[in-house]
């Protein structure tokens, strides 16, 4: 009896599924505590901030949104941001902590990379729904987009950058882990200045000139202006998006198609 050949792109996706449910399992088997944190955390920092706004207004202090649409800000913001920083600090170590799987030809590096971004991106669902869900509960104002598709596609190019720039750090880390550190570093820092806390419309104009070469920040503009009433995508520049998008990929893919056997036989 002959054996039918799977196709290329059955084998990729029949790989793709296996490493998925595998990284899946290990994050939800790696304790209550890890995986408590991973949900919890967005929580607390959405907690924090509204406690924050709050205190500012019972001092006399003007804001520029209520408490709620301030809510729905945040939780966009940190929601996105997180899946970012997940996603690049998951694929710092996806060939060294997998390296046991190349030994099957089926299973290339990137499909490590591939399958944890796939597994942030899940796990970043689940939590954009329990947000969705106490937002109805609590009936919240702007909890539900003004322009759900526009979100869902801003969302899907900030996965593919997010792929393009941990593709990178993971091949450098591969091969030289001062690179992870060094992220670990930076992903704190760009917290801070990825207008994840505020609208760009607020900062004065020499702040903007500065935060806005940060690529980051036109994805949280993108997402909070298709999302919130009274926002607007003016200082969101479209073509540094798409190169800061186009460049890593294309980066990333040169150096792994160079450096594959190397990753492999390492």
């Amino acid at each position: 009896m002959k054996i039918k050949k799977r196709k290329p792109s059955f084998v990729f996706l029949a790989v793709i599924k296996a490493l998925f449910l595998r990284e899946l399992e290990m994050r939800m088997s790696s304790g209550k505590s890890g995986i408590l944190w991973t949900f919890l955390e967005p929580f607390l920092q959405v907690f924090v901030f509204i406690y924050i706004h709050i205190l500012i207004k019972e001092h006399g202090g003007s804001t520029s949104m209520d408490l709620y649409s301030y809510a729905v800000f945040m939780a966009s913001g940190f929601v996105s941001f997180n899946m970012f920083r997940q996603i690049l600090g998951k694929s710092l170590g996806a060939f060294s902590a997998n390296r046991g799987l190349f030994n099957y030809k089926q299973v290339k590096p990137i499909d490590t990379i591939i399958a944890r971004v796939c597994v942030e991106v899940f796990l970043t669902m689940c939590i954009a729904i329990i947000f969705l869900i106490i937002g109805f509960l609590f009936d919240v104002d702007n909890y539900i987009p003004k322009n759900i598709l526009s979100v869902c596609l801003s969302i899907i190019w900030l996965i593919i950058f997010s792929f393009g720039i941990g593709l990178v750090a993971g091949i450098g880390n591969f091969f030289y882990m001062s690179i992870g550190k060094f992220i670990g570093i930076m992903s704190f820092i760009l917290l801070i200045f990825s207008a994840v806390f505020f609208p760009m419309s607020t900062m004065p104009q020499a702040a903007q000139d500065i935060l806005l070469y940060n690529p980051l920040v036109h994805f949280m503009e993108m997402i909070h202006s298709f999302y919130l009433n009274g926002l607007n995508d003016n200082l969101v520049d479209y073509t540094y998006v798409i190169y800061w998008t186009i460049i890593p990929i294309f980066i990333g893919l040169w150096l792994y198609i160079r450096l594959e056997k190397r990753i492999i036989s390492q």
